[in-house]
């Protein structure tokens, strides 16, 4: 009797724990201590930005609806804050983990993150959203898998593998970011790094002896899901796998017509995923290459990334030149037409049972328009930076979305203009005021010389069209209104635009930015203000216990124990809770099935 009554409260503590939290959608746990490792990705060593001592950081694993909570424990020795691209935190703009939302983690302090994967499913990845941090690493994957009662559009795959490319320098983040504060451009990367490593010396004069480089180990005739993310600087690449097809089926939460690439551009920012099936022979392994685009290519040859796929009854190593990319350096319509290949599966579902297709985005009366015109960068104030419409956004020491809490008036302005400024540029706080539940139309135009990419957080947005030329009204005749697909970032070629389309139901505050690290430190930003004016938590969640403050609010600010001392942390906390509830929960099903 003892034993069953001590089951019966230990199941009761249980709900206990949970109810605390939520009624019905698990939780995962994730402890994140992001300090400096030393590492030597390109044969420089070098200062790099780890989580855990992982370069790159661990992959957060999760199923649709689940609440995510990740301690971050900021173990640099300056402010820190993470971002989770492409995650759309209904509600909930205070995880969103940038500038606009959330006062900065100071060096030595932990911050509890906890959101919930509200209706998503989808590849998509996490980095530290401050002062180029993310040049220095920092990052990792988030996967966020289909619940097991909606249908995949496509047969389990044998395998999931995360691969993250991207361009790299040898000096770390605080030197580049001093020589952007100096007026000066990055210039060209030293290299391409794939899942953190160099790459394979497949060439002995580019490629310099004793560089570690990525090997994927594969079963043939399997076939297997690659999720790849450009978490690179500023560079567009292409990707191939010698003599294997990619088989695209999803970007950024979007199923996609599923078809063939024998390559594919992915730029800053952005993620996809593809089937790969290993059907060659194992005469010897195979390359698979990353390279820049849209550029020089004898002068960036040096600019690429190897890594190596090996089948399991491989006989030699990769050899010969590696596999060609796309030769349209001065003919820019071959990227562009490959851009408007991707679009969305609508007879496949997502996070929900019903069609993709049955958003019917077309038929839905657009209540604003803003066009976003860049330029190349210009000098304000005695500093080079870059511009939206002529503004260059300054991130005021309050966040914007704090300040709107607390009443405090004179942090922003919400006056951003909907077309470009004829005037001279300025630095700004200045927001888009964007209308609950309208349905508003955003042009990118591209007048710099560059490609840019640009994300949106706390949505999804369909991407409609893209031509090169000025935007203009009549450019809407060119509109894809029934299958364009549905994602959180997109490219803009130089001396072009791209449109896009996005439903305005998530209440908050959401960041509008150039993905282009260089681009967006400069000012190549702005916050869009979606407010329900029927104030409600159903439509926006209340400011977090746990929110830090900082500019004319930092008097509010409770001190924090730095990690190290006695006290035990919210970290802790977190992974002996999980840890006890796993525990009860399992001493109870013995109990009961004893």
């Amino acid at each position: 009797m003892v034993a069953r009554w001590s089951v019966a409260a230990a199941l009761v503590w249980a709900v206990v724990l949970v109810g605390r939290c939520s009624a019905a959608d698990p939780f995962a746990y994730y402890n994140f201590d992001v300090s400096y490792k030393t590492a030597s990705p390109l044969g420089v060593e070098q200062q790099v930005i780890a989580i855990n001592k992982q370069f790159p950081g661990p992959l957060i694993n999760v199923t649709t609806n689940w609440n995510v909570v990740i301690n971050v424990l900021n173990s640099l020795d300056e402010p820190l804050l993470i971002t989770w691209d492409g995650i759309q935190h209904r509600k909930n703009c205070w995880q969103d983990g940038v500038l606009g939302t959330n006062c900065p983690i100071p060096a030595g302090w932990n911050w509890t993150y906890q959101f919930q994967v509200k209706d998503q499913i989808g590849s998509f990845f996490y980095f530290p959203s401050l002062g180029l941090q993310r040049a220095a690493g920092g990052y990792g994957g988030i996967t966020v898998n289909n619940r097991v009662v909606i249908a995949v559009p496509f047969g389990e795959p044998d395998g999931d593998i995360t691969l993250f490319i991207g361009d790299w320098y040898n000096k770390n983040h605080t030197a580049l970011r001093k020589a952007l504060d100096d007026g000066k451009d990055l210039g060209m990367p030293d290299g391409v790094l794939m899942n953190g490593k160099g790459p394979y010396r497949y060439n002995t004069t580019l490629v310099p002896a004793g560089i570690d480089y990525e090997t994927i180990n594969v079963e043939p005739g399997k076939t297997y899901r690659f999720r790849v993310h450009n978490v690179g600087i500023s560079t567009s690449l292409n990707l191939r796998i010698q003599n294997h097809n990619l088989l695209l089926v999803e970007t950024e939460g979007t199923y996609t017509m599923q078809q063939n690439y024998t390559n594919l551009d992915i730029h800053v920012g952005q993620s996809y995923s593809f089937l790969v099936t290993m059907d060659q022979n194992a005469s010897s392994d195979y390359y698979i290459v990353a390279s820049a685009r849209f550029v020089n290519e004898s002068l960036w040859t040096r600019v690429t990334g190897v890594a190596i796929l090996h089948y399991s009854n491989s006989k030699g190593k990769a050899s010969g030149p590696l596999p060609d990319g796309p030769n349209d350096f001065y003919d820019k319509t071959w990227s562009m037409n490959q851009a408007q290949s991707i679009r969305t599966n609508v007879s496949s579902g997502a996070a929900r049972p019903n069609p993709q297709g049955s958003f019917r985005y077309g038929s839905i009366n657009v209540t604003q328009v803003y066009v976003l015109r860049n330029k190349p960068p210009v000098v304000i104030d005695g500093k080079r930076r870059t511009t939206l419409n002529g503004i260059s956004y300054s991130p005021p020491a309050t966040p914007l979305r704090l300040a709107d809490e607390y009443d405090k008036k004179g942090i922003y302005t919400l006056d951003f203009p909907t077309r470009p400024l004829d005037g001279p540029p300025r630095i700004a706080a200045s927001v888009i005021n964007g209308t609950y539940k309208g349905f508003m139309e955003i042009i990118f135009q591209n007048n710099d010389t560059i490609v840019q990419t640009y994300h949106m957080d706390g949505y999804a947005f369909f991407v409609v069209g893209m031509a090169y030329g000025e935007w203009t009204e009549d450019s809407r005749s060119q509109y894809n209104k029934w299958d364009g697909v549905s994602r959180c970032t997109t490219q803009v070629f130089p001396g072009a635009w791209t449109a896009v389309l996005v439903s305005l139901d998530n209440v908050g505050f959401w960041n509008v930015r150039a993905e282009n690290l260089d681009t967006w430190y400069l000012g190549q930003e702005v916050y869009i203000k979606v407010v329900n004016p029927e104030s409600s938590d159903k439509t926006e969640s209340p400011i977090p216990d746990n929110a830090l403050y900082c500019g004319v609010l930092q008097n509010l600010q409770k001190p924090q124990k730095p990690h190290g001392s006695s006290e035990t942390s919210s970290s802790s906390i977190l992974d002996v809770g999980s840890k006890l509830l796993t525990l009860i929960l399992l001493l109870a099903s013995i109990a009961i099935f004893a």
